[in-house]
């Protein structure tokens, strides 16, 4: 009996790689997120629902939880809010008045910042910047009463950067 033999052909791309090795981990990639310190996600920035929902789902454990309530929170409080991931963060804003409010994931917190905060009453409790403040969401402490006045508040403000 004859022992038979196979040889593969593979097409090397730049940096030495295999086409086929590049093909899988853009797969990979493209399914799974990674995460960065603290367990944030690596989204890509873009506009729109969609990345921001990618992010969300690729957060880790209860934290998914919290970016999913706060996303349904804004989304309820403000309609018409436009979306974005900026910086490893998901972002809400008005057409023409810019950015209001990002959060972004942190190994033990959901940190919601507030670009214009000191203007909102009462002031949340994090910072020290000109205008930005913030607070840090725990797994059980999200006051989605408070969290909704801050985000009504935020939205009629002039925002940050362009929306």
């Amino acid at each position: 009996m004859a022992k038979r033999t196979t040889t593969r052909t593979a097409t090397v791309g730049r940096g030495g790689k295999t086409a086929g090795a590049a093909s899988a981990r853009r797969g990979r990639a493209a399914a799974k997120p990674a995460l960065l310190s603290g367990g944030n996600p690596q989204i890509a920035k873009a506009a729109g629902d969609a990345p921001v929902q990618a992010y969300i789902a690729a957060m880790p454990g209860w934290k998914r939880d919290i970016g999913r309530r706060l996303d349904a929170l804004v989304v309820r409080t403000i309609p018409g809010v436009r979306k974005a991931v900026k910086w490893n963060s998901p972002f809400y804003g008005m057409e023409g008045r810019g950015w209001f409010v990002a959060f972004h994931t942190f190994t033990n917190y959901v940190k919601v910042t507030f670009f214009k905060g000191t203007s909102l009453r009462p002031i949340p409790p994090g910072g020290t910047g000109k205008d930005a403040r913030w607070i840090d969401i725990h797994e059980d402490d999200l006051d989605e009463a408070r969290m909704a006045m801050w985000i009504r508040q935020a939205a009629i403000l002039p925002g940050w950067g362009k929306s």
